[in-house]
Parts: C-alpha cells; structure tokens; sequence
C-alpha cells in the first residue's frame, strides 16, 4: 500500500497532491518549468526554506524568485558562505565566525593574526569570483554533536556555539565545495546563482559582542540578484559617503570630539551651536502654542529616584556607575522623566489642573559601549528635547491626538516624510498584560480614527508602556528614528501620583513621555546628512557672505552688512583673497547667499546675487528687496531642496 498523498496548499490557496518527501524544487516543478528555473528557495508555513527541503507532512507553501524580499536575504546568507569561502582558500588558517545577512547585505566574521588590508579585500572579491564561476552546490546535512565536534575539532569558535546546544536540538552544516561551516540555512541551490556582489570594507569586531573577549576582523559586502541594483546600491553608498556627518561636520566647522573630554561626548562648535540654538528656539514657541510649560531638572540626582522608576531595576547596564555624595549614591540621569514627576508631586492636583504638560531640553548621560559609538548618531551625553503629560484616563486619546498634530507640524518644517509603528509589550517589562492591552488599544484607535497606516512593532515597546515610533525617510530614502510617544501606567504607579478627582477622591493620573527631535546630537546629525550640509536659510549658520569686489567697495559692502544685521541675518565680510578664491570659499561652507558689491552695486545702490546651488548665475536686486526676500524665507522656515 502506498503512503497517502500530502495536501500543499499553494499562495492562491489552490491545493496539489504530493508524495511525501517531495521537495520544494519538486513542488516548483509541478507548477511550471519556468517556475522551477526562476525558483531561489521556498516558505513553508511561512518559514523560508532550500530548495532542496523535504516536505513530510500537509503545508502551505510558497515559492521564492529574484522578485521576493525573503529571497534577498537568503541570497546574501549564501554570499556571506562565498566570501567564507575564498577567505578559507587564500588564508587556510582563519577560524571562522559568523556570516549572517543583515540590512542591505551581509558580514562574515574571523580570527586572524593580522588585520585584513584593502588588497585583502580586493584577492577576496576576485576568489569569489572563482568560487562562484565552480557553481558549488550548497549541501546541507544534519549531524550530532559529536559529529560536529569531529568536523570543526581545529576551528575553537565554532566548537564554543555547539557547546551552547543542547542534546535534542537539531544541528545542521552546509558544504558548497571545500568549504564547510556549522548553519541553520537557507542558502540558494549553488554558489552560481551568487553573480552580482561586492566586498565594502573590514573592520574589526568583538566575538559574540563581548569587550572582554577577542577581536575577530568582520568584513562586510553587499549582493543583489541583478546587476543593476548593485550598481544602484553601489551609488547611494557613494552618496551616503559625501554626506557623512563626520566628515561634513568638520568641512563646515560644526562639532568635533576630543579623547581629553572622552569618547561619545559632542563639543558644539559656534557654527554648530547656531543649529542647535535655531531648533531649539523654533520647538519652545512651538511646544508653548501647543499647551506646555517648559521645566528645568539637574544632570545628577539620588539612586533612590532610579530605584522607584525602575531605571536601576530594568536600564541599569546602560547608566554611567554611582559617585558618592555625602555616603549617598548619585547617578547622572538616563532619562528626564523621573525629574518631571518630581516636580508634578511639588503641589497637590486637581482634575481642574489637568493636563499638565512639561517639556525640558534635558541632557541626559547613557553608557554605549565604546564600539558602536559614531559620531553625533551614537553618543554617551545629548540633550533630549524631552515631554510629559500628566492627564486622566479619560483625555489620553484627545493628547494622542494632539500630538499626533504636533509631531506633524514640526516634521513638515524638516522636510522628512515619515511612517508610524505601535511598539508593543517588550518581554522585560512592568505591568500588567490587561494594562497593556488597554494602552495598546488606545494608540491603535487613535491611529485608526485619524485613517493613519501604521506597523506593528511587536516586543518593541519601553519596559512600562507601548509607544508610537516615527521613522524619518532622509534624502536618499534612509530611515531614522524619529519623535515617540510612550503612553505610561507604571511610573504613576511607582511614584504613587495622584491628583483630586470630580468626585472628591484621589485617582492615579495617566502620563505621556514623547520627544520630537529626540536626542538634539543625533537629530543635528542626521540633518547634516539630509541636507548633505547645505541647511535651509534659517538653520544656516551663515545666511549670507558679502564679497566687495575689491577694496575700494569695502566701505560699500559694509553698509550692506549693517543693514543685513539690522534685521538680524547672520552675516559676514570677506574681503580677503581673490574674488575667486572667496567666492570657492563660500560654496565649501555651503552659504546660502553671496552678494558681490562692485562699483555698479555701489553706485546704484544693488548688490549681485549668487544663490548655492546655481553655478555661475547672479542675480542683481535692490538692496531693500533682497532684505525683504530673504527676511520672508527665514521666517516662512521653508526647507531647503534635497
């Protein structure tokens, strides 16, 4: 008697009969020869899945080609085995780390005495070019512990993760050629179908992540199905390159670090700091019109605080250690809102009193280990321009609402398009699950009444409540964190708030964390790279340059700037140096305006035009209406171009 047929129940939800161990290759087969040529891997119960793996049971299954995101990633998982590869094969002794696929590509780690180089990287690119021409099928076999053991006895990582599975777990290895290494898969059927790839750089990196332990050299590369995307992925790399905030911040004289001061702490330059003071002067009126009282909290206070907050409890590895005061243990703060509530607990409430909304530019002091620190995008100290709202249960959908308007306001003014997801329950978190099914309804309804599209981030959520998170799409489509709002019942638990109710007793009020900037480094940052440094007039540190064309129209040229300062334009007389020379000099420093005076401006009392970003043209005013001109562009706060 034969074994009876298994049901595959296909995307279309059509159903065919297959013997039991037949493959996914086998079901792509039986849809069509064009499918099973175009066929990369495949999902079975939405799990991704080789070509090669053997159905057993009843499945829903799905075919992957070049056209699925999920064959992406398993493409670069089998270049990650490419590049392990031709490592192997030019340096026989490298031990061997990990190799995931990661955003936009793909890294493989490994232990070797000697940095890797550049001409490295390049033997490496040209070994896989070999690897890949020998069209190696990937083979994947399950093995036993022991077995494993025997077959990675000379590599001491590898033997180190199978120690870390337990006795049922199911061990598997892939070989494609001489290489072999301990993975769960997927791959692609062989190292041929890996054509279109390109090795990035090498840096070093911890093993498992740990400071104390050694450190492997990771090299990173990138692969695409077509040639085409790599060659895209390949300039917006380039791109990303020109607008590196690091690089640009130091171009225009924004903000450096300095190793005496200690890693991951800003110093604001006075051109940065021009920035830094235009958001933070735009956000007050704004977050003042919109309802807030703004609040000042100390950069240290008493352990107990974080101890009745939970900070100590749930955030403590990444706080700086506790400094004795007086045999009592002060810790700088991780975060402004335990201060906020202090200052709510400084009076008694009433319902007639609420909301209550705080807003503070508050630094704040966070440990990051020191490899992933970078620039202004990772950093140990920023100022966060940080809110709390303190409200009964009853107006918590009408201050969602609100700021749902606020953060729109203030992202318009940025020129960032940007997307919404709910974070929900973390698995550390405080509360109860009936707690946070309610606050996770409110957002969501909120979102919904609006019309709003939103993800759902699940497990994303801070430890005592859900929040919305609003992801910024830069310049050349990169996303960035942006504004949250956290909807909080625990910390006005912890911290026994209360307020008077209508009904004479005493109620816990709801309380609302959001930020709109967020940390003010890592926003600066990412507009140096949105705006490739050229910021919109009324951010630029420089507005305008006043260029006289020699100096016999220097006189001439300082009228115009007293009248530029007059209404308050930052500007500035540069009368050194060739025309040439200066004019070079402003487009560097990406100025907005230059005005050059020469004796037809001086007599007629105009001045010469030159706008960032046009060349060569120029445009002759009256002085008066260029004034009026860029007065009306500064105080619109319209972005810039990008």
């Amino acid at each position: 008697m034969s074994d009876p047929m298994i049901n595959v129940t296909l995307p279309d939800d059509s159903v065919l009969e297959m013997a039991p161990g037949s493959t996914i290759g086998d079901v792509a087969a039986q849809i069509g020869p064009g499918l099973a040529k175009a066929a990369v891997a495949g999902q079975v119960d939405g799990e991704t899945v080789d070509l090669g793996y053997a159905l057993e049971r009843s499945a829903a299954v799905r075919i992957l080609t070049a056209r699925d995101e999920e064959a992406l990633v398993v493409l670069r998982h089998s270049a990650a085995h490419v590049l392990a590869t031709a490592v192997r094969e030019l340096k026989p002794e490298a031990a061997i780390g990990f190799g995931p696929a990661i955003e936009d590509g793909f890294y493989y780690d490994f232990e070797v005495d000697e940095p890797f180089t550049p001409d490295d990287l390049e033997a490496f690119q040209e070994q896989m070019v070999e690897v890949v021409e020998a069209d190696h099928a990937f083979e994947r076999r399950r093995v036993t512990k022991e077995e494993a053991r025997e077959l990675f006895s000379d590599d001491p990582l590898k033997l180190e993760r199978l120690e870390e599975f337990d006795d049922a777990e199911v061990i598997t290895v892939y070989k494609d050629g001489p290489f072999l290494d301990l993975c769960r898969g997927p791959h692609v059927p062989s190292t041929g179908h890996v054509t279109h790839f390109k090795l990035l750089s090498a840096a070093g990196a911890y093993w498992r992540g740990d400071e104390k332990r050694q450190m492997l050299q990771r090299i990173y590369g990138t692969a695409f199905f077509k040639k085409a995307d790599l060659t895209e992925h390949l300039e917006r790399l380039e791109e990303a390159k020109r607008r590196d905030h690091r690089h640009l911040g130091k171009q225009l004289g924004l903000f450096s670090t300095d190793p005496r001061v200690g890693p991951g702490l800003i110093l604001w330059h006075p051109r940065g700091a021009v920035i830094r003071t235009e958001i933070e002067n735009f956000e007050r009126e704004l977050v003042q019109r919109h309802g807030y009282d703004l609040v000042y909290t100390p950069h240290i206070a008493s352990e107990r605080l974080f101890e009745i907050s939970g900070h100590l409890e749930n955030f403590a590895e990444s706080m700086f250690g506790a400094m004795d005061v007086d045999g009592v243990a002060y810790r700088p703060k991780p975060m402004n809102c335990p201060g906020h509530i202090a200052i709510f607990q400084g009076a008694p409430r009433s319902y007639r009193d609420l909301p209550i909304r705080y807003a503070e530019f508050g630094t704040c002091y966070r440990y990051e280990r020191s490899g992933v620190l970078h620039g202004m995008l990772r950093v140990r100290g920023f100022t966060q321009d940080d809110a709390h709202i303190f409200c009964t249960r009853e107006q918590v959908p009408e201050e969602i609402e609100r700021l749902l308007d606020l953060v729109d306001e203030m992202l318009r003014v940025f020129g960032y398009p940007y997307t919404i997801a709910l974070a929900t329950k973390p698995a550390k978190a405080l509360g109860t699950d009936e707690d946070w099914r309610h606050a996770e309804g409110v957002l969501a309804s909120v979102l919904s009444a609006r019309g709003l599209d939103y993800a759902v981030d699940e497990g994303g959520g801070a430890f005592y409540g859900p929040k919305l998170d609003f992801e910024l799409t830069d310049a050349i489509g990169r996303k960035w964190q942006g504004p949250t709002v956290q909807l909080d019942f625990n910390l006005p638990e912890r911290f026994e708030l209360e307020y008077v109710g209508e009904d004479n007793e005493r109620h816990r009020p709801f309380m609302i964390h959001r930020v709109l900037v967020g940390s003010m480094e890592r926003f600066v940052g990412g507009l140096i790279e949105h705006y490739a440094g050229a910021f919109p007039v009324w951010l630029a540190p420089e507005q305008v340059r006043v260029l006289p064309i020699s100096e016999q129209w220097e006189a001439s040229a300082r009228e115009f700037v007293s009248q530029l300062e007059a209404v308050r334009v930052r500007v500035t007389l540069e009368a050194r140096d060739t025309l040439g020379a200066r004019i070079r000099n402003g487009e560097l420093f990406k100025v907005p305006y230059m005005a050059v005076i020469g004796e037809r401006e001086a007599e007629a009392g105009t001045v010469a035009i030159r706008m960032r970003g046009e060349g060569n043209k120029q445009e002759v005013m009256e002085r008066g209406a260029f004034i009026d001109r860029l007065r009306a562009e500064i105080e619109s706060r319209a972005p810039t171009a990008v």
